[in-house]
């Protein structure tokens, strides 16, 4: 089996289950998680007692994205001083863009098991598996769509058609897992306390079926929506991923994040309140005020944060 530090790996009988396990940092995105995911998955495809994997994480959420508290504090090859190189940045988000869509590629079906946040690139993840089983009360989204990110697998269109992927990406709003249901985004949606036992069920009910059989449906079916040009839609999202952090508005908000601290961003991209639409060379100065009030948090950093305490019993 191999070695992980972001995540582990586990089979019990015909299922593989993959477990994200940064639970200090709700399974947020390193730089090593997306090629663990991918070895993970290819580990599960070579083992021949595996029929289906789970995927799920640790801790109090599912994944809460990249982890931007990192990336938008400090320097790195996502954020490159300007002028940038696109194809530098696109080099690096397409890799992990194909590092993620590994559970798309798989030959054995994947299962997303959602409890507490799948928001930002924890979505991206989890709709790069096939079937997506929440909790009533989860919530997904991609809330950067509002300033400083584009989901590079680009998903949401062929799992929710355009007026819908539209409603969610424009505003960066979330939707909890019963609403995810219903709009044909998730599988099923359960109780919490039920979360476990009905990715079970349906794990266990697709393990039944011989492998090569489940290898041609899935080849089937994704093919039809690989025809309807996923990979060039990955292309373009991948490219405009790297432009909305490198443009004005982009550039305001890791400086906005660099002095006042990467909750206070979020709480204002988050909020609803306008955000700088700055022209070219603008860096946006005029909009560098710190917050009114100094632990200012999201309301979902927030949700999450005390379920976080909770669980430690703080």
């Amino acid at each position: 089996m191999p070695r992980f530090s972001t995540l582990k790996l586990a089979v019990r009988g015909r299922i593989a289950t993959i477990t994200l396990n940064r639970p200090e940092r709700l399974n947020a995105i390193d730089d090593r998680m997306p090629g663990e995911i991918e070895a993970a998955v290819r580990a599960a495809n070579d083992d021949a007692r595996v029929h289906v994997i789970v995927l799920q994480g640790a801790g109090a959420a599912f994944c809460a994205g990249y982890d931007l508290k990192f990336y938008a504090e400090h320097a790195h090859e996502a954020n490159q001083p300007m002028p940038w190189q696109p194809m530098l940045d696109y080099k690096l988000m397409k890799r992990h863009t194909e590092q993620f869509m590994s559970l798309w590629k798989s030959h054995k079906p994947t299962i997303c098991k959602v409890h507490g946040y799948a928001v930002a690139g924890g979505s991206d993840i989890a709709l790069a598996c096939d079937l997506l089983v929440m909790a009533d009360d989860a919530k997904i989204g991609y809330m950067p769509a509002r300033v400083w990110g584009c989901p590079t697998t680009a998903m949401w269109v062929y799992r929710l058609g355009a007026m819908r992927a539209k409603r969610l990406l424009f505003t960066g709003d979330l939707i909890d897992g019963r609403t995810a249901a219903d709009w044909g985004l998730a599988t099923l949606a359960v109780p919490a306390a039920e979360l476990d036992a009905a990715t079970t069920q349906l794990a266990e009910r697709i393990a039944g079926v011989p492998t090569a059989q489940l290898m041609m449906q899935k080849l089937v079916i994704n093919q039809a929506v690989e025809a309807m040009g996923l990979e060039q839609t990955q292309m373009f999202a991948t490219l405009f991923d790297g432009i909305t952090r490198h443009s004005p508005e982009g550039v305001w908000f890791r400086r906005y994040a660099e002095a006042h601290g990467f909750p206070a961003a979020v709480e204002w991209r988050d909020s609803g309140r306008p955000l700088p639409e700055l022209p070219p060379g603008d860096v946006g100065d005029a909009h560098m005020a710190p917050p009114a009030d100094p632990a200012a948090r999201s309301a979902w950093s927030r949700d999450v944060t005390g379920k976080r305490r909770r669980r430690r019993g703080g």
